[in-house]
């Protein structure tokens, strides 16, 4: 049978009705969202913001207190919300940003999820990751992963609480209606070892000629030392001087990202000059590891010190400035965006100029309590 149109009846309606008729029947014309669609750049939902250590610790820290480990979905994690995603708990339309604190003698049980997640050490020690079996000590400044369907578990063996940052592709996978998850029947993977991931790759182009096909959707390598980030952006800008320098952990088998679906970095940034600023598609979330400065997102000055966390809408324009010798640790959507084709960047000739300072208030947001730490 065709399709039919010769005992198809016109609707002989006006304008208003016309328009009534089609939202009554979940129809939207393109005429009148032709812009909105199709814009001449893009026009994202993702808004500029920061969130302050100062501010973020201490409800972390009473969260340790008041919260048990088995409740909240067995993890102890406060996200980062943006205000222009209308009450959804995602840093960016595709990116997840996160703290998650973990107390002595505390262990996050064991669960596998299908968004990529990592793990970026802000304060703390005397704790691992376990990933597949694999145990992943964790010191600040450690880059650790928990790939995609891979069991994983904290456990904290110390005297002190660790805050680590985590960052997953949670909201890119809301999106494709593509979230798994599973609970492990232990509270505890079985351990097949400690820092066997390492043990793999020791040395640059290196890896023992037997091992077994490693799965090339993420890196092998679990876990990305500090020390080894800060001698190679050291010896970097050794080489090339300038305001800024950034080194991508990378998989060392591939080349490509650690994780498919975004890209970690280092960037060190040295007093004296401000970056040129730089647009590019695509959101990223900065965590200030250590230092103090400022960085400008589209004529916003944002200052920030060590342990402050902030994001970059798509297609902003950025430009950083160092008071003091700063690392910060990024995550970024940009392996996406390649693999669609869609990915742009542009760099331009000088620093953007300055027509305002972020605050909260300024932006419509809420102020936290004086003394969160206090609050019942």
């Amino acid at each position: 049978m065709a399709i039919d149109i010769e005992h198809t009846h016109t609707v002989e309606v006006g304008y208003d009705e016309f328009c009534g008729a089609l939202a009554a029947r979940d129809l939207k014309s393109l005429w009148s969202i032709q812009q909105q669609l199709m814009p001449d750049v893009p026009l994202p939902a993702t808004q500029a913001w920061l969130w302050k250590w100062d501010t973020i610790y201490p409800l972390a820290k009473r969260a340790g207190e008041i919260i048990s480990i088995e409740r909240g979905g067995d993890r102890r994690v406060l996200a980062f919300a943006n205000p222009g995603l209308h009450g959804l708990p995602f840093t960016s339309t595709t990116l997840w940003g996160a703290i998650q604190y973990l107390g002595p003698g505390e262990t996050a049980p064991a669960h596998r999820h299908t968004p990529s997640a990592i793990r970026f050490v802000m304060v703390g020690s005397g704790v691992y990751t376990t990933v597949d079996g694999d145990a992943c000590e964790m010191e600040p400044g450690d880059l650790v992963l928990t790939p995609n369907w891979n069991w994983h578990d904290h456990n904290n063996y110390g005297s002190e609480p660790m805050v680590w940052f985590d960052g997953l592709d949670l909201p890119l996978m809301t999106t494709l209606e593509s979230v798994f998850f599973e609970n492990h029947p232990d509270t505890k993977q079985p351990l097949r070892g400690h820092n066997l991931s390492e043990q793999l790759f020791t040395g640059p182009g290196l890896l023992d000629a037997g091992a077994a096909d490693v799965n090339p959707s993420h890196s092998p390598l679990l876990r990305y030392r500090y020390g080894d980030t800060d001698r190679q952006l050291t010896a970097l800008h050794e080489g090339s001087g300038g305001p800024e320098v950034t080194v991508e952990y990378r998989n060392p088998v591939t080349g490509g990202p650690v994780v498919s679906t975004f890209t970690c970095e280092m960037t060190r940034l040295y007093p004296g000059a401000r970056t040129n600023a730089r647009r590019k598609t695509g959101s990223s979330i900065y965590v200030v590891f250590r230092g103090a400065g400022r960085t400008v997102i589209n004529g916003a000055e944002f200052p920030w010190n060590a342990g402050d966390v902030f994001v970059t809408p798509s297609w902003a324009a950025v430009d950083h400035e160092a008071f003091e010798e700063a690392d910060l640790f990024i995550i970024s959507d940009k392996p996406v965006l390649q693999a669609l084709h869609v990915f742009r960047e542009s760099v331009e000739a000088r620093p953007q100029d300055i027509v305002e300072t972020f605050s909260v208030s300024s932006r419509g947001g809420k102020r936290e309590p004086e003394n969160p730490a206090s609050e019942p």
